[in-house]
């Protein structure tokens, strides 16, 4: 054996296991379903990519049609307000942020899915519903799960409420340039608490979702988890609307919400035109 293949012997191991690594987190890479872009005010298609006319479940991005729902209907009043408590028995499976009192601009900064459901008991599914059908916002279905009375506690959540990203992007598009069928301050309070980060010399505002189908058994499939991202970006005076929509291909240390974020963050400056 030569002295270079000497040195390369032992390092063949240690390259098959970094290949077979990285050959792993591939597979693992969350598959993309949908991603759509479109021009802010006209709604002109910019790019479209993968099946974006399927409803799934919005999960926690119909945060920002119940913000735009619950500003206008009185219930939100400011950034701050109401500043609501964590009582026992809420879903707490959010952590620190979930277990203290939390006002509008926590509620979507932390997802606190126990403060949305304080809004939709208080506006009650008719109002919802009413709500969303004037809103466009995919099917408009309170109902929740079939034979359980839960649809004011999780209808967003693999649930009854589905929505496609094109009916996603129609509805951002309207909060966006002012257009939606509520008061210009139910939007504009809406923008002002929707959280942003800077890419590429955009600023990208959005909001993550992550919900996990449910088996015929009733439990979640947490191997095939779906994440979204939806919001808007805006440089130089202009405005684009977005959606991405992904499922997972196995179960992973991070939200599939969150991975979709980043994901998309890390992509948007090549998709941006």
């Amino acid at each position: 054996m030569t002295a270079p293949e000497a040195v390369v012997a032992p390092m063949r191991p240690l390259l098959a296991a970094l290949l077979l690594a990285f050959a792993t987190s591939a597979e693992a890479a969350p598959r993309i379903l949908c991603t759509l872009v479109a021009e802010a005010g006209s709604g002109a298609v910019l790019l479209e990519e993968g099946d974006c006319s399927t409803r799934t479940t919005p999960a926690s991005t119909f945060k920002l049609a119940l913000a735009v729902i619950g500003y206008d209907a009185g219930f939100l009043t400011g950034p701050q307000a109401p500043v609501l408590p964590f009582r026992a028995g809420d879903p707490d499976w959010g952590g620190a942020n979930w277990t203290r009192d939390t006002n509008p601009a926590d509620w979507l900064r932390h997802s606190v899915v126990w403060y949305s459901q304080r809004i939709t008991h208080a506006l009650g599914a008719e109002a919802l519903t009413r709500y969303a059908r004037a809103l466009s916002y995919g099917n408009a279905d309170f109902s929740g799960d079939p034979g359980f009375s839960n649809g004011l506690d999780r209808a967003w959540i693999a649930s009854s409420l589905a929505i496609s990203p094109r009916e996603q992007v129609a509805f951002l598009n309207g909060l966006v340039s002012g257009t939606l069928p509520v008061t210009a301050a139910a939007m504009a309070q809406t923008r002002a608490i929707t959280q942003s980060h800077a890419t590429g010399g955009w600023l990208v505002h959005g909001k993550t979702g992550t919900a996990y189908p449910r088996r015929a058994d009733r439990s979640f499939d947490y191997a095939r988890g779906y994440g979204w991202f939806v919001g808007w970006a805006e440089k130089d005076g202009r405005t684009l609307v977005f959606a991405r929509l992904t499922q997972a291909q196995e179960r992973s240390e991070g939200s599939p919400g969150t991975l979709t974020r980043s994901r998309f963050l890390a992509d948007w400056p090549g998709l941006a035109p």
